[in-house]
């Protein structure tokens, strides 16, 4: 049977637009995915849907449909895509009427179920992470364009690859290697160079979208269009797969995919094989991604300029915390970025940044209690007082929670583009996610010389957020850099590297097969991207940070 080509034009709400476009027309592919969908999105869909309950979707894929569903449907092409959001059926229901208007025969189909507000009180928003069977159901059935909510990102690929290949819930195997194709596909360009340690080595202006060519087996090649920018080799695949997960064991509604068996090799130009993946049942439970209004934040920048830096910042802050006493904000946090250096030819490196963050559940306490406060300043502080950008009324933030139901407390459904609904049964073989034992490491290197250097010059580094929490994935590029990497880079060497993480849980998971160490820091993003808890808040750049600091590196390996 030929392989199932199937292609990513999304990696998220926001995404170049054009992209589905030049999937379509870069070169021949059976099924195109859009990914719309994060955490932070849900809630932004979710305060899209208290202005307007026929809201919640995403509206810009509507505008890219209107461009390319008449050449979808000449080439045959099926779309598979989450940017129903919280209205999947709403959106569903736009694309017919779109369809209608251009007069293109277009079946479309939903997937609904994961819904789950109504049993979280006061929640935004609560969505179970479905699986692939019902986007299954709706292609065998015959849709050209399903919709979903909230479905795990790889099921965009798994749904798909099961429909076409026959598989049942059995088939672990095959499942978990369509797992693994559907990571390195769900955010786009970051698997053809986009966001990688090693961006240097190829022309990544702008990067082509990537594409899985998918075997009955569930072995893949991760490859992109002819023609198109980017490159697609071992590095750029293993930074995605790395991106985003934990342990060994990548658990989801469907299968529970072994990281640890992963085996990548170059298969050509611009061509990654992967082979080897283990799959297990999937866990007992679903996890529900629960959105809530946590409060208000607001937040002012004060630039500081040339002499006295301590002595200016330490100025503003008694004058603020005078003025903020007689109703305090709950959460107050100052912080001085040194970006300023002596004796400086431009006024802008002449300059620090001291940043004042608060947080109330009253508007009112973060809002112009803190601007006029702010404001009124202007002529009584410090030297060369100014601010980036005068502060506001204070604007919402939310806090992201999982939690986890049983399988059968989910109505999964596939609704079909001729209005049946036709139920998705919940998984019956599941198995409790264990930690895998600790693997072998490799013989260390012989003692030798050493150099000062930064760890990035012989590993990459990818990182990213799930709720609260970080991982940072770091790789080897060969054997003899892994042979020192491993042993050298444990979880208190981490924590000495990222000052930040001293006080909170880090585990380290170890991936030999793909030279790899993955770290998962718990707690840093406090209450998830929306309560912006920190200067970078989805941990994007924690892993160029850590390959940033310097180490003794073997001489060989420099």
């Amino acid at each position: 049977m030929n392989p199932l080509r199937i292609g990513n034009f999304s990696g998220f709400y926001g995404d170049r637009a054009d992209a589905l476009r030049e999937m379509l027309t870069g070169g021949e592919v059976d099924v195109l995915t859009g990914d719309y969908l994060a955490e932070l999105t849900m809630l932004i869909l979710g305060r899209d849907r208290l202005k307007d309950p026929a809201a919640g979707y995403a509206r810009t894929f509507l505008r890219q449909l209107e461009d390319c569903l008449g050449l979808a449907r000449e080439r045959g092409v099926r779309i598979v895509t989450n940017a129903g959001g919280l209205n999947p059926a709403g959106l569903a229901d736009g694309i017919r009427r779109l369809a209608d208007r251009l007069g293109i025969p277009a079946r479309v189909a939903h997937v609904a179920g994961d819904d789950l507000t109504a049993a979280h009180p006061g929640a935004l928003a609560a969505h179970a992470y479905l699986g692939g069977f019902g986007i299954a159901a709706c292609l065998r059935a015959g849709a050209d364009v399903v919709v979903t909510g909230r479905v795990t990102d790889a099921a965009l690929v798994t749904g798909p690859a099961a429909a076409h290949f026959g598989w049942g819930p059995a088939d672990h195997d095959p499942l978990a290697g369509a797992v693994v194709a559907g990571h390195v596909l769900e955010c786009g360009t970051q698997a053809t160079g986009g966001n990688y340690a090693f961006f240097g080595e190829g022309d990544v202006r702008r990067p082509g979208f990537p594409l899985a060519e998918i075997h009955a087996d569930g072995t893949s090649v991760i490859t992109k269009h002819p023609g198109t920018g980017g490159f697609v080799d071992v590095g750029t695949v293993t930074a995605q797969l790395l991106y985003e997960t934990g342990g060994a064991r990548y658990a989801g509604p469907d299968v529970t995919a072994r990281l640890d068996t992963v085996r990548l090799s170059q298969d050509g130009p611009d061509r990654v094989r992967i082979e080897g993946v283990r799959g297990e049942a999937p866990p007992p439970t679903l996890k529900v991604g629960v959105n809530r209004l946590g409060g208000f934040r607001n937040e002012v920048v004060f630039v500081l300029t040339g002499l006295d830096i301590e002595a200016k910042a330490a100025l503003v802050r008694e004058q603020l915390a005078d003025a903020l006493a007689k109703s305090p904000p709950q959460q107050v946090r100052w912080e001085l970025v040194r970006t300023d250096r002596a004796d400086a030819d431009t006024e802008e490196t002449a300059s620090a940044l001291l940043r004042l963050v608060v947080r109330d559940p009253d508007q009112r306490v973060v809002g112009r209690a803190l601007s006029g406060a702010a404001v009124e300043l202007a002529l009584a502080s410090y030297p060369g007082f100014h601010v980036l950008s005068p502060p506001g009324n204070g604007a919402p933030y939310g806090v992201f929670d999982d939690v986890y139901v049983p399988h059968g407390d989910v109505d999964h459904m596939a609704v079909l583009h001729d209005g049946r609904r036709v139920p998705v049964p919940p998984a019956q073989d599941t198995r409790p996610l264990e930690a895998v034992p600790p693997p072998h490491l490799p013989e260390p290197l012989p003692p030798g010389p050493t150099r000062r250097a930064p760890l990035g010059l012989v590993a990459g580094a990818r990182s990213g957020d799930k709720g609260g929490n970080a991982n940072v994935g770091v790789w080897a590029r060969s054997d003899e850099a892994w042979r020192w990497l491993a042993h050298t880079l444990t979880t208190d060497a981490f924590r000495h590297l990222l000052p930040e993480t001293r006080d909170l849980p880090v585990t380290r998971h170890v991936l030999p097969n793909l030279r790899a160490l993955n770290f998962v820091v718990e707690g840093v993003l406090g209450a998830g991207v929306a309560a912006q808890a920190r200067f970078d808040p989805q941990a994007k750049a924690l892993g160029e940070w850590l390959r940033s600091r310097h180490l003794d590196i073997p001489e060989t390996l420099l």
